[in-house]
């Protein structure tokens, strides 16, 4: 297919707005990036598109789980042109007929709706007066601490985002195994004998031996009811993003325990949300803890409980079952893991106390209690973890 020229039109204009699109929709970008897509566009040309396609991918493109969003959105800028007027009306004919609108993912539709607000603020009359103070210092500082329930439909799709790009160190311990040093208390005498023989009975140094590191493995079991609802939706996806490659189960609850390991294996946090969204059958209801926390020592309790096992509980304590029930689970839990923490949305409260039958409980058993009602407390979360682990 040809594309035209380069050297034509707005071409420059139009890649640095593409790239602005995938910045929207979650991707890492920034002018360095933008600009060696533009130099990648000029050397390949625009006389085939697939091989424009592959110069745009190759710079700006850089996670494997946001290929599938790349794809779309270069599909819908380079297919129609009244989705966006400024990026391709120079470059593709104009159909009579339009073709069906695809699926796309939510981070994609979300940037080309971005798009079409813009194209018609463009198209708007002179005197019109419009002011757009998205994302200003004080709206940034304004969604760090903002409580997620009381954020509208468009923050909260942001935010979600931003808390997937929360940098999350996980707590590292020494391993058993041990891997060679230039430092340490232990001389690696096997190295030392076949040092000596390559080089004549003389040594330059001594090589040391130092206990690897290693992170721990994670149990992380999520309310789903409905007091939850918004709370375990945002901690799915920064869960899903920051225990990347981490020993990790994951277990949603609410009446009954629901398996989400197979969910949290595609790598684009979308598609997770989608297939939780499917696998969860009491999603928005009631709270039963005890009666969910039987159901993972009587089925799953071999493939995910050890003494290095960390348990993140994310709930709020708003437990419907019996509190004896919930005292004998939580019990064998504490047994059979390293920590037990407890991670409450309802810290937000300044004067919150944990004096509900449920919430009682969890904290008698719980080795600590962290917020994780806003974006800051997300963000000091693993430094926290780290200070609780080491206890």
């Amino acid at each position: 297919m040809n594309l035209g020229d380069a050297r034509a039109g707005k071409m420059a204009d139009n890649i640095v707005g593409f790239a602005r699109t995938l910045r929207r929709a979650g991707f890492p970008m920034d002018s360095e990036r933008i600009s060696v897509a533009l130099e990648s566009a000029l050397l390949i040309g625009l006389e085939d598109k697939r091989d424009f396609r592959a110069a745009l991918e190759a710079t700006l493109l850089c996670r494997q789980q946001d290929r599938e969003v790349f794809e779309q959105l270069f599909e819908a800028y380079f297919r129609n042109p009244e989705l966006t007027q400024q990026l391709l009306a120079q470059m593709l004919p104009k159909t009579t007929e339009a073709a069906p609108a695809p699926k796309r993912r939510a981070r994609a539709q979300e940037a080309l709706a971005a798009i079409t607000s813009n194209s018609a603020r463009a198209h708007a009359p002179e005197d019109a007066v419009d002011f757009d103070a998205a994302m200003t210092a004080s709206d940034q500082v304004r969604l760090r601490h903002a409580d997620f329930e009381g954020l509208s439909a468009s923050e909260f799709k942001l935010v979600q985002r931003l808390a997937c790009e929360i940098p999350f160190p996980w707590p590292r311990v020494p391993a058993r195994r041990t891997q060679r040093s230039r430092s340490g208390a232990r001389i690696d005498w096997a190295h030392t004998l076949r040092e000596s023989a390559r080089l004549g009975g003389e040594l330059l140094t001594l090589p040391y031996l130092a206990r690897r590191t290693q992170a721990l493995p994670v149990l992380i079991l999520i309310d789903v009811s409905g007091s939850m609802e918004r709370y375990a939706r945002l901690m799915l996806a920064f869960l899903h993003q920051s225990t990347r490659g981490l020993a990790r189960s994951v277990y949603a609850f609410g009446n009954q325990l629901t398996d989400l390991n197979s969910a949290f294996r595609h790598a684009d946090s979308d598609a997770m949300l989608m297939s939780a969204n499917r696998l969860i059958q009491d999603f928005a209801g009631g709270t039963q803890i005890g009666h969910s926390l039987a159901q993972l020592r009587l089925t799953k309790h071999r493939q995910l409980i050890g003494r290095r096992t960390i348990v993140l509980l994310i709930t709020d304590g708003l437990d419907t079952g019996e509190a004896s029930a919930l005292a004998q689970e939580l019990a064998w839990l504490k047994r059979n893991c390293r920590s037990l923490l407890w991670l409450n949305p309802l810290l937000r409260f300044e004067h919150y106390a944990p004096i509900a039958g449920g919430a009682s409980v969890l904290q008698k058993y719980a080795d600590g209690m962290l917020a994780i009602h806003d974006l800051a407390h997300l963000e000091q979360l693993a430094q926290s973890l780290a200070e609780l682990v080491k206890q």
